[in-house]
This record gives C-alpha cells, structure tokens and sequence, in this order.
C-alpha cells in the first residue's frame, strides 16, 4: 500500500484494473493523501501487494506520467510530481470553453447547462 492509501480493486467492475488504481492514484494526490515528492512502490511490490499482473501496475504508471501526475526518475523509482497538472490543463479548457460559449453569445447559465449535460452523458 502507498502509507494510508488503501486500494480497492473490484474484479468484477466494469472497469479495468489498471483504470481503478491509476483513479485512486489521483484522487489520492488530489485530496493531499500522497502529496508531492512521496515515493511510490516499485511497480514489482504493488502489483504483488495488490496480486496483480506486473503489466497491469506497469501500465497504471505509464498513464499516470503521461499525464503529469507522476515522474519516474531512473534509478530512484517513481515519484508523486511536484505540481498538479490538471490545474493548468483545467484552466486552459475552462477559458477555451467560455471562449467558444461567448462567441457563440451564450451566456455563464447557458453554457454551463452544456457542461452540466456532458458530465451527465
């Protein structure tokens, strides 16, 4: 387990398994559970941890960096980044999307009964 992190993984879940932790993961550093810098399991010790495929944890990893969320530094192993980037990539889709809504001369209400319904689908 990553310290206070407990992660449930649900085998009969129509999600996958790498999908599960790599979602618990992010919630975990969202909410300041794993904060900044913490050192994660090798990839070998949590999937054995978790009794999961190596691949299965390998590739909750390669999703996670790809996205920012963590850095591998060789040799060291794989850390929780030191900023989130959800914040800038939030950011940018929120101003391009109030662009595209006032262009269209919808208003703050409007646009977000769009947002609201995109979430809903």
């Amino acid at each position: 387990m990553l310290g206070i992190v407990q992660f449930r993984i649900d085998e009969q879940a129509g999600r996958p398994l790498f999908d599960q932790i790599r979602t618990q993961i992010i919630e975990a550093v969202r909410t300041g559970t794993l904060p900044p810098g913490t050192r994660l399991p090798t990839v070998r010790e949590l999937a054995a941890e978790l009794g999961l495929a190596v691949n299965t944890v390998a590739r909750t990893y390669r999703e996670l960096e790809a996205a920012g969320i963590v850095e591998t530094r060789r040799r060291f192993g794989t850390f929780v980044a030191r900023a989130d980037p959800s914040d800038s990539a939030m950011a940018a889709a929120a101003n391009a999307f109030a662009e595209v809504a006032r262009g269209l001369g919808l208003g703050k209400d409007e646009a977000l009964r769009y947002l609201e319904a995109a979430f809903d689908d």
